[in-house]
């Protein structure tokens, strides 16, 4: 048995990623599970506290809201401070915020508009502690291996979070509305333990002047608008959300107009896309291994054009299925690759600004695809979405297809000057190289001749 885990521990983090990456593992994955268990137990307390359908939205609303006010800002300072501090502060926050929710619905004392508070301020942590997470990774795990790294990442995600962790909290909030909250604040506070054993490499002190961190900001925006290959992998991210968000923001509804299935119907088609994630995920490495990164970035984006094409022709359920588990497939190999590209091209001191423009625009894009779908699918019809992203997604996939190119093969600039003097010194040592075997060649001729 010991060599079989051995066996299936050095697979799932193998030891050339190091020990702080197992640490960083082990705590992401343990605070997945626990915001798992939040992800179904939040909603299960809204409708007990009210039926107002305006406060059930506005409670789902309050938790994008800390990433649309503060995401630039929870950026800047991740560049700005110690990433590892600035994680386990705000993890430890999210505890105490938690705990102080488990009190007051103990207590009964619990209303809708402390919970809409308390919602906002445990997003608000979990921004500063994802924002930070996000800008950690690049500095531990080789730029070799990245892709890894946030597939690995993201197999948590899928399984802890998607899989596991709802149908726990739903049995939990069965037992008492603030029990899964409790285990909720125990997985962060043992998450937050467990990033407390990652050691980040010393950094050489910045030479960079203080300024106002708004100045931060900026300096971050005009990084990515003068590097073109993050640029445009920014745009495309922030588009395809919009394409994407439009038709996923009715899927219910298309799911019941076009397939006619009910509850059960429609969890099954959630629940194949993440059956295909899981599995891309797990296989992430090999995939990374044998086929180029343009390729692989162009096969997941040409996939997704395809999908949408798919999905708005048919009317068949077990089609759409087998279709969510091919989408689940190809969307977390893009998210792993698309972040890792991102990492590998943005120098250290950049990571967190870099990350939360990358965020934002995935979340802003959402947003407005989300608001974009209903109003399609309310004049059009509910494949209407569909078509408008099989669309969208198809002329911007045009737009960028030889570009990808330069995408997925881009460097931070540090890296890419230093390339190109190695390649200036392998040049300027040739015509020497070139004179001497000239030399010795005359030499060896007038050997000859004598």
């Amino acid at each position: 048995m010991a060599p079989v885990l051995s066996r299936l521990g050095e697979w799932v983090a193998p030891a050339r990623m190091g020990v702080p990456f197992r640490w960083n593992l082990a705590s992401s994955w343990v605070g997945q599970l626990g915001d798992g268990i939040a992800l179904a137990a939040g909603p299960l307390l809204v409708a007990s506290l009210t039926r107002d359908p305006a406060l059930i939205a506005a409670a789902a609303m309050v938790q994008n809201l800390p990433t649309l006010l503060l995401g630039l800002y929870a950026g800047a300072l991740a560049d700005r401070v110690d990433r590892r501090r600035l994680v386990l502060t705000a993890n430890l926050v999210r505890v105490a915020v938690l705990a102080v929710l488990v009190v007051t619905i103990a207590t009964g004392t619990v209303s809708i508009a402390l919970l809409l508070v308390t919602l906002f301020a445990v997003g608000v942590a979990e921004l500063f502690a994802d924002t930070g997470w996000r800008a950690v990774l690049p500095m531990i795990v080789p730029k070799a291996d990245l892709g890894i790294g946030n597939a690995r990442q993201m197999s948590g995600f899928l399984v802890a979070n998607q899989f596991i962790g709802p149908a726990v909290g739903a049995s939990l909030f069965a037992l008492g509305s603030a029990v899964p909250f409790g285990v909720q604040a125990t997985a962060l506070l043992l998450a937050a333990v467990l990033f407390a054993r990652v050691r980040l490499p010393r950094e050489e002190s910045s030479s960079r002047p203080e300024q106002h961190i708004g100045h931060d900001i900026l300096d971050g925006l005009r990084w990515i608008a003068g590097n073109a290959p993050i640029r445009t992998l920014t745009l495309v991210i922030f588009i395809f959300n919009i394409t994407w968000g439009a038709p996923w923001g009715v899927l219910v509804y298309w799911a019941q107009e076009r397939l006619g299935v009910g509850a059960i119907g429609f969890g099954l088609l959630t629940t194949c896309s993440a059956i295909g994630g899981v599995t891309s995920v797990l296989l992430y490495d090999r995939l990374e291994a044998r086929v180029p990164l343009d390729r692989l970035m162009k096969a997941c984006l040409t996939l997704e054009v395809l999908t949408h094409l798919a999905l708005a022709l048919t009317t068949v359920p077990w089609v759409a299925m087998a279709i969510m588990v091919v989408f689940g497939g190809y969307a977390f190999v893009w998210g792993s690759l698309s972040s890792a590209v991102r990492q590998r091209a943005t120098p250290n001191e950049y990571q967190g600004r870099v990350g939360s423009v990358y965020w934002l625009g995935l979340i802003v894009g959402l947003l407005v695809g989300q608001l974009l779908g209903g109003l399609i699918a309310r004049h059009f019809g509910a494949a209407a979405p569909f078509w408008f992203a099989f669309v969208g997604a198809g002329v911007t996939l045009l737009a960028v297809w030889r570009q990808l190119d330069l995408i997925s093969h881009a460097e931070a600039p540090e890296e890419a000057e230093a390339s190109e003097e190695a390649e200036a010194s392998e040049e300027a040592e040739a015509p020497e190289e070139a004179e001497e075997s000239s030399g010795a060649s005359s030499e060896a001729k007038g050997v000859e001749d004598r």
